[in-house]
């Protein structure tokens, strides 16, 4: 596969790499495993001030960072702004809280002294997706490297000039050469990766097909990995929600990164005796959005990545449409105009018996659901194989309490969009993987949780 720059937003190729060679790699994974063992030895209070530089260097240089994302995949340069922004802040977070994180904890036992030990486990490998280019991995980064483990990257072939400036800042900030390392390799190099005995574990966000492909190569070799995997976030909005809150919300959670994320809310599941209203007024906030180009100030919605996501993403509005779907507005590309394209799309009246309304749809598209009551939006929020995010909006208290208790997903998020925080855990079930990211919990998944009893 090819590696290179193209701009979605035009389709030039503005830069090629070449793939590193077998013998770079082996020497990349070489200098990993000979700086784990002095890098292991170093302190939280090295670790930590090396961490907080990074962040320095993401805040004083975040207008250079922002264009490289927007160019690389589209997104609008605002909103890269604002992803490096939160990239300095999950390094401060960690910086700061890593040290009582991976504290010893004593336990009381029948022993002399027994307790609770955290021990970086070694080079852990990211296969990394181009979405959210610096977040996705600053967010796997900051805790491992604070716990002490050394990372290796395999970032997106479409973002290449974001994964080398990764690895540039973090050089820069002073952690020692080798602590982190970019591989500019196609996917298919990865399972050769996870065959090396010095790659502990894995952590991978991206799609279901690639997710089964790492965790098949990593169980192989009984390896650890954390997946976080695709998603069809449920925006469940009821009867006495507040209605203009919720529609507005509803749009933004919609378009985020020009409609291409895990997280976005994708199925609009609507009480029956607000939903006309709510249709409405969701249709007049759609006609206001901006389409084109992501660097403009004004714009709202950028280009899809690559041609592929937005041919899948069309494909998949034709196939809604020949079983019975209604499309409302938008539908298909920007006419008379270069790169990827799509404008904001409504569909609704979707066959529920149809795969099409279980699927992710990756781009600026809501699908309209209308159901009689509570019970009726749980059981549609539940079935799809996902179970990543899900916002719900209503002022009734017992209500709240239903939809905490039986949504199937790894977070709700009550009148709400959905969101990461750092200090809150982030992942998924069912087929949006498994593991955590972020908080205590994320910095907890890739150490040695070692048992130690003195008698």
């Amino acid at each position: 596969m090819a590696i290179a720059t193209i701009n979605p937003a035009t389709g030039e190729t503005l830069q090629t790499f070449l793939p590193l060679e077998d013998g770079e790699v082996a020497a990349k994974l070489e200098l990993a495993q000979r700086t784990f063992e002095q890098y292991r030895q170093t302190s939280f209070q090295e670790r930590s001030q090396w961490l907080q530089q990074t962040a320095n260097i993401l805040d004083k240089e975040k207008a250079d960072f922002a264009k490289i994302m927007t160019l690389e995949m589209g997104k609008t340069y605002k909103s890269a702004i604002a992803e490096v922004e939160k990239c300095a802040l999950v390094c401060r977070y960690y910086a700061e809280n890593a040290p009582d994180f991976l504290a010893d904890v004593t336990v009381k036992t029948d022993a002399s002294h027994s307790f609770i030990k955290y021990q970086p486990l070694g080079i852990i490998l990211a296969v990394m997706p181009w979405n959210f280019p610096f977040w996705q991995v600053f967010r796997f980064a900051a805790p491992a490297l604070m716990a002490g483990n050394v990372g290796l990257l395999k970032h997106a072939s479409n973002v290449p000039q974001c994964a080398l400036a990764i690895e540039d800042i973090i050089t820069r900030a002073g952690f020692p050469p080798g602590v982190f390392q970019t591989l500019l390799i196609g996917g298919s190099k990865v399972a050769n990766l996870m065959a090396d005995d010095r790659i502990k574990a894995a952590t991978l966000t991206g799609s279901e097909p690639a997710g089964a492909s790492l965790a098949a190569a990593s169980g192989q070799h009984i390896k650890k990995t954390v997946l976080e995997l695709g998603g069809s976030d449920p925006f469940i909005v009821l009867e006495t929600a507040e209605l203009e809150l919720a529609v507005s919300t509803a749009v933004t959670a919609r378009m985020i990164n020009n409609g291409q994320s895990c997280i976005a809310a994708k199925r609009f599941i609507i009480a029956e005796t607000i939903a006309d209203k709510f249709e409405k007024m969701l249709l007049a906030k759609f006609q206001t959005l901006k389409v084109g180009d992501p660097f403009a100030e004004d714009t709202d919605i950028g280009p899809l990545a690559t041609v592929d996501i937005f041919q899948e993403l069309d494909q998949q509005v034709k196939i809604a449409v020949e079983n019975g779907a209604k499309i409302i507005i938008g539908g298909s590309a920007l006419k008379n105009q270069p790169g990827n394209f799509y404008q904001p799309t409504i569909i609704k009246d979707i066959p529920l018996n149809h795969p099409i309304a279980k699927e992710e749809f990756f781009g600026p598209v809501a699908l309209l659901f209308r159901v009689a009551n509570i019970d009726e939006a749980i059981k549609l929020a539940n079935d799809i194989p996902f179970g990543l995010g899900a916002s719900a909006w209503t002022n009734n208290e017992q209500e709240k309490t239903r939809l905490i208790a039986e949504i199937e997903a790894g977070a709700v998020f009550i009148n709400s969009m959905v969101k990461s925080d750092p200090r809150l855990p982030f992942g998924g079930i069912k087929r949006s993987g498994y593991g955590r990211e972020l908080s205590i919990q994320g910095i907890h998944e890739f150490v040695n949780i070692k048992t130690v009893w003195v008698s």
